[in-house]
């Protein structure tokens, strides 16, 4: 069991710079999830916590141990990659004995830990087969097994089920969250999927351009994007992004559109309240809102905010129904049940969940409350 410490780390080649002055810490039992798009840095800073890339600045600490000069097979880390890498002319005994045997551990002592993780994973009934005879998420199960029987202080997980099909990928996010905890040990796991992450992680480190863009728990990640890449990158559909102008008038606060003006929920006008230096009014800004947060109706009920908008495109997706509506010049997302399928180009109307609404700044796209 550990933790790990990245101090403003940076990690450059030649004059591209891959991760740019990160810190994070991940704590001691924490599953930690690095998610952001391909060429974030993700998988950078997990080959430098594992020391298979060079830190090119900054510190990084496995409990209280500066590891930048310690060598990856002295950091007692265990790596679980995409690809499987498993010995096809051995068995699955003989895959996950492995690195045991390469560190002249007792015969006794490989067989009582090569037995007790196959029971952790269900590979009991298989241990006398070949890789080939084995399903993908078999194989995967016997990669991470090889890693188990060492007993690492951490675990570290590149994309480790992206390549298996979508029913598989499923299985494994509950079979890997089940065994971090069955375990009891650090994991950080690097995924592109944000499904993964939300499902999986207790802290999630979002990543753009290798820069950190927030680092919190799937809940704040979800709920209080820090700006408009997080809201937009986190959720399926994404969040909406519709720009507006926010104006103060009369103690109340209100955000403007061409087509339309919202008077801010209470829950929004306390968050503004409580800011030290307010907000100047009028300021141009970007209304976040998620899908699910939207109500529907096909008729205009007496409400003068309710937004008259027009069918696009519905996508009925078995439990719910996507459908994108056309306000003016913008299309915005929401999500409705499964018996609610418009036809193209009908008039609907649409309500926000005014408690519900993320404000970002129009320049800097940074969340403003």
């Amino acid at each position: 069991m550990a933790h790990i410490t990245i101090k403003n780390v940076w990690k450059r080649y030649g004059k591209v710079e891959a991760v740019k002055g990160i810190n994070l810490e991940c704590k001691d039992k924490e599953f930690v999830s690095l998610l952001g798009p391909s060429g974030c840095g993700k998988s950078s800073t997990l080959r430098m916590i594992a020391g298979l890339e060079e830190i090119t600045e900054g510190d990084i600490y496995i409990d209280d141990t500066r590891v930048n000069d310690i060598h990856s097979s002295k950091r007692d880390i265990a790596m679980v990659f995409e690809t499987y890498a498993l010995y096809p002319n051995k068995t699955v005994f003989g895959n996950m004995a492995y690195p045991l045997r390469i560190r002249n551990y007792s015969q006794d002592e490989i067989k009582k830990r090569v037995l007790t993780a196959a029971e952790i994973l269900d590979l009991h009934n298989v241990l006398n087969k070949y890789p080939r005879h084995l399903s993908g998420g078999q194989r995967q199960r016997v990669a991470i097994g090889r890693a188990i029987v060492r007993n690492p202080k951490v675990f570290l997980m590149d994309e480790p089920i992206s390549h298996l099909d979508a029913k598989l990928r499923a299985h494994m996010r509950s079979e890997l969250k089940y065994l971090q905890k069955e375990l009891n040990e650090t994991f950080v796991y690097v995924t592109h999927d944000q499904l993964e992450a939300m499902s999986m992680a207790d802290r999630i480190a979002v990543m753009n351009f290798g820069v950190l863009q927030q680092f919190d728990t799937p809940d704040k990640i979800y709920n209080k994007p820090v700006n408009v890449f997080v809201g937009g990158f986190v959720g399926e559909p994404p969040m909406n992004f519709i720009s507006c102008v926010l104006e103060s008038k009369g103690g109340n606060w209100f955000v403007k559109h061409d087509a339309y003006t919202i008077a801010l929920g209470d829950v929004v006008k306390e968050r503004i309240g409580k800011m030290p230096k307010g907000i100047s009014s009028p300021m141009n800004v970007i209304l976040g809102i998620r899908p699910e947060d939207i109500k529907v109706s096909r008729k205009q009920n007496n409400i003068h905010e309710v937004i008259r908008g027009e069918v696009y495109i519905s996508e009925p997706l078995g439990s719910r129904v996507i459908v994108d509506v056309m306000v003016g010049k913008e299309k915005i997302k929401f999500r409705a049940g499964k018996g609610f399928l418009p036809e193209r180009g009908s008039v609907i109307f649409i309500e926000f969940d005014k408690d519900k609404l993320s404000l970002f700044d129009a320049e800097s796209k940074n969340a403003i409350i």
